[in-house]
């Protein structure tokens, strides 16, 4: 019997305890006393010049990479014999993800702490990616999230909060409720992402009200079905100061929904488990990057050039957080485009803009004149009798729109929907509107929007 079964087997007190335990651990590896002095430098720095940015990013680039070449074994060989200069980022080959997968030891620093906290991401693939994060990068991601992702909305660590997300905190084969656990050393509230029914939506609402949730956190196809089961019946939802996104694109039917059930703002952000990339949204509705975690380029779908501004293009990032296990030139997986250097936004920060962010590369359509087509949820009307759509490339020919029908859904919806994808893909492209009672979510328990069956990666 594994440890989860153990805890699966537990009464709820119980589960409560033993996520709490968890969340004392957890509190030690993402804060310490430094932690208020942090906060207050990223806030500082939010108000620095272009060139002021510059400077600061150009050491800290030429000091990581100083590093991962002396001190990282898999650095170190790929240097030995190589032309080109190690303290230029453009002379660093694209990392591929498979690299990192296939031996992750190799990108340990020689000289790392004898203490470092495992992370895993699940890829685009479902195989896990083993990852490490020293305490130093730990605390510093998490002083970020708290000047600019609880900050920047107003909430603050230590008020109630909950998050909807993939953790197996009951099991998944429960039918009745608590489908959720309170972990007391985070103040936190988790919510499960699998157990969301028409039958249970009033016992996650009252779970919200009785522990005086302040804010959500969570993938947003989980916030957006409990806000959907909300409305088809009628249900009031407390009130919040913010839903947070994460994890996976936020379309705005699904920001429509949540914000207007719980009635607050709906921000996104962006974050990678590889400590290499990090973003949230202002009150503006602008995405802004975070430049301390590190340093982002866009190249071209089909080569390794530059993208041009505003163009989408597969995101690369060289992580400057963790240099135990740094990560340089890393292809996230996602496409994205970033706004002009010179851009400003209305809230006054001058951190750098985001002006899209399409999801992962594997996940656009290609029609067969060979365009990629991403960032299909306008799509979906924030008003359709609809409670979740995945559209499905089965062929290079056709797509399958699944649809999770609600109330007042019938042909004509349907018809409207098989029109208004078409218009984006072309002529080329069949497209069939399927009726299924639920959509699979992956092993973490996200829902993608768009899914290639089509047994190709747009990027080899």
């Amino acid at each position: 019997m594994n440890a989860l079964d153990v805890y699966h087997r537990l009464p709820y007190t119980g589960r409560c305890l033993a996520a709490s335990l968890r969340g004392l651990q957890l509190r030690w590896w993402r804060y310490d006393a430094t932690t208020p002095r942090q906060v207050e430098e990223a806030v500082a720095r939010e108000s620095w010049s272009a060139e002021k940015w510059r400077r600061w990013r150009d050491d800290a680039l030429a000091a990581l990479l100083r590093r991962a070449a002396a001190r990282v074994p898999y650095y170190r060989e790929l240097w030995r014999g190589r032309r080109g200069d190690p303290g230029d980022l453009a002379s660093w080959p694209v990392l591929r993800k498979e690299e990192v997968r296939r031996d992750p030891l190799a990108f340990l620093a020689d000289d790392r702490p004898g203490r470092m906290f495992p992370e895993h991401t699940s890829g685009s693939t479902g195989t896990p990616l083993r990852l490490w994060w020293s305490r130093r990068a730990s605390v510093a991601w998490y002083a970020l999230q708290e000047a600019r992702t609880r900050g920047w909305n107003g909430v603050a660590r230590g008020e109630s909060w909950a998050i909807l997300g993939g953790q197996l905190v009951a099991p998944a084969a429960r039918r009745r409720p608590p489908f959720w656990v309170w972990n007391a050393a985070l103040d936190q509230l988790y919510l499960s992402s699998y157990h969301l029914e028409p039958r249970h939506a009033a016992a996650y609402l009252e779970a919200l009200e009785r522990h005086r949730v302040r804010y959500l956190v969570g993938y947003p196809s989980a916030m957006a079905a409990l806000a959907a089961l909300a409305a088809e019946q009628g249900l009031e939802a407390p009130p919040l100061a913010v839903a947070i996104a994460n994890a996976e694109p936020l379309y705005e039917r699904q920001r429509a929904l949540i914000a207007g059930v719980f009635r607050c703002p709906v921000r996104d952000t962006y974050g990678t488990a590889e400590l290499v990339a990090g973003a949230s949204e202002c009150g503006a509705g602008r995405l802004h990057l975070w430049p301390e975690v590190g340093v982002t380029e866009i190249l071209a779908d089909d080569e390794d050039v530059r993208a041009a501004d505003g163009e989408p293009g597969r995101l690369i990032a060289t992580g400057l957080l963790n240099a135990d296990m740094p990560l340089v030139r890393y292809e996230v997986g996602d496409r994205a485009a970033l706004a002009p250097a010179d851009a400003s936004c209305p809230c006054g920060r001058t951190l750098p803009l985001v002006a899209s962010l399409e999801g992962r590369l594997d996940d656009v359509v290609v029609t067969p004149e060979g365009r990629r087509v991403g960032r299909l949820d306008p799509v979906f009307k924030a008003d359709l009798p609809i409670r979740e759509a995945q559209i499905v490339q089965t062929s290079r020919e056709r797509v399958a729109l699944r649809v999770v029908p609600a109330p007042g859904y019938g042909p004509a919806v349907a018809a409207d929907l098989a029109r208004r994808l078409g218009a984006r893909l072309g002529p080329s492209m069949e497209v069939a509107v399927e009726e299924v009672e639920r959509l699979p979510r992956g092993g973490a328990g996200k829902l993608r929007g768009v899914v290639s069956e089509i047994g190709r990666r747009v990027l080899s």
